[in-house]
């Protein structure tokens, strides 16, 4: 529908552009883009991918020179970004020789900031320093070059504009496929012809015919707008995993840490976080974050799902066990936080016994989530909500989140939202921003994307929420068969 096409304008894979080298050299070293003319180009597989052997090393360096425009866009003065996803245990990434990001296999990706203001025939250095896993083979998945408009203009890019037709497409697909010859029409008529001098008033005259598209496609934005996109930002963190525990505490610290800073700038985030053996430990060894994520509950902006002492494996414990669980975190929440969690937040716990739903309405919770049934692939779970019952006949409203570690990415929020949608019939849909699995949370770009979706009229309503909320939506709008 016109959306490849648009993206190509403003977008540039430089995966193919990767000279490799497998000695752990020093910084010093590996980051001199001459040395690189030595080193041999690295192959891609079927996947697209920059792979290379377990326990391993591997330097990559290339040297992006900023064209005048593609495909006839013209990109001066454009914010230019590299997107990067990788699966490596350890990942360093400099530009120009400086270290401007670091990640591992739980942060595995990232958008940096090459540019504020791309100008013709720049050049930057990139170097990467990657350690492939103890278990796996590493992999630079994806590489991406993406010229975009200001965070605070008014006007989209082409590839925002593709992601919006994209979202459109989805939702049309789902619920109104009628209407998507109409969309095909007036994506027709871009006048792509005013590309050919590649200059700034064809720049200008293109965007100006982007913006006739947005208008014209307007009223199909009122109707995507009548959904909602609830957002919450989220931290998973597994208190005891391929770290220690000492470890656990560290990265608990700087994940409330950094979230309180960003909230500093963007008062509307809320997050949510569980396990009160994290928050106790908080409160005994750094009183003063403790003192400050109480303001931020007693506000609203800080949700504690935390019905349960930790997020426990549940096919492992004892049902005493479990109960224990409820006393102690529920005891632990309501004196510390004024009031029991109404929520049982267990995203990534293995295994749910069936006595789970009376247990914890004996605890005064109310809601279950979770998200590891969708890890199966084998057996597609076919319920997004429903009510989970008991053998003594208790029930407990039981949905499924999405996928806890993920950026603001409209495309992935569309999908999940329109399968939400189709299975519930409710037009609210949760999504879950934030580095996880050892601690980390939203991201400055992740607030910086939403605020820019938040002005699309061609998305549906972006707000930040609470899971509490969400829930009580779910169960007065939703269809939750009883299982």
């Amino acid at each position: 529908m016109g959306d490849r096409r648009l993206r190509q304008l403003t977008q540039l894979d430089v995966q193919t552009n990767w000279h490799h080298c497998f000695e752990d050299l020093s910084i010093a070293q590996a980051t001199q883009p001459e040395r690189w003319k030595e080193w041999a180009i690295a192959a891609l597989n079927s996947r697209h991918h920059v792979a290379w052997t377990k326990r391993r090393v591997l330097w990559l360096g290339q040297t992006l020179t900023i064209p005048q425009a593609l495909e006839g866009y013209f990109l001066e003065g454009l914010v230019l970004r590299l997107a990067l996803v990788w699966w490596a245990a350890e990942a360093q990434v400099f530009v120009n020789g400086k270290l401007v990001q670091e990640g591992d296999i739980f942060d595995a990706s990232t958008r940096i900031l090459l540019s504020p203001s791309a100008r013709s025939g720049e050049q930057i250095h990139l170097a990467l320093r990657l350690v492939s896993p103890g278990h796996d083979d590493g992999a630079l998945v994806k590489s991406l070059c993406v010229y975009e408009n200001s965070p605070d203009s008014l006007i989209p890019e082409p590839g925002f504009v593709a992601d919006e037709l994209a979202v459109l497409q989805r939702y049309l697909t789902s619920f109104a496929p009628e209407k998507l010859n109409s969309v095909a029409t007036a994506v027709a008529q871009l006048d792509w012809a005013v590309l050919q001098s590649q200059s700034t008033t064809s720049r200008l005259a293109f965007d100006q015919s982007l913006q006739a598209l947005r208008q014209q496609l307007q009223p199909l934005g009122d109707w995507l707008n009548q959904r909602q996109i609830q957002l919450v930002g989220h931290a998973h963190l597994d208190l005891a995993w391929l770290w220690t525990v000492s470890e656990t505490w560290e990265a608990a610290e700087r994940t409330f840490k950094s979230v309180l800073l960003l909230q500093q700038d963007f008062p509307e985030l809320t997050f949510c976080h569980s396990s009160p053996a994290l928050f106790a430990w908080i409160e005994q060894h750094r009183p003063e974050l403790f003192a400050a994520i109480q303001v931020k509950v007693a506000a609203g902006t800080w949700e504690i799902a935390a019905g349960l002492w930790v997020e426990p494996e549940l096919n492992l414990v004892s049902g005493e066990s479990i109960v224990r669980q409820v006393l102690y975190g529920q005891h632990y929440v309501q004196e510390k936080f004024g009031k029991f969690s109404a929520i049982a937040w267990l995203p990534d716990s293995f295994g749910f016994p069936w006595q789970l739903p009376q247990i914890l309405k004996g605890g005064g919770i109310e809601y279950f989530v979770t998200q590891k049934l969708r890890w199966n692939d084998t057996t597609e779970f076919l319920h997004e909500l429903f009510w989970w019952r008991s053998p003594d006949g208790s029930e407990i409203l039981s949905f499924m989140s999405p996928r806890i570690g993920e950026g603001i990415d409209p495309l992935k929020i569309s999908e999940y939202a329109c399968t939400w949608e189709a299975k519930t019939h409710i037009q609210q849909a949760l999504w879950l921003p934030g580095v996880g699995d050892h601690g980390g949370g939203p991201t400055r770009d992740m607030l910086e994307t939403a605020q820019r979706w938040q002005r699309s009229s061609l998305f549906p309503q972006l707000t930040f929420s609470t899971v509490l909320g969400l829930s009580a939506i779910a169960q007065s709008g939703g269809q939750c068969p009883p299982l």
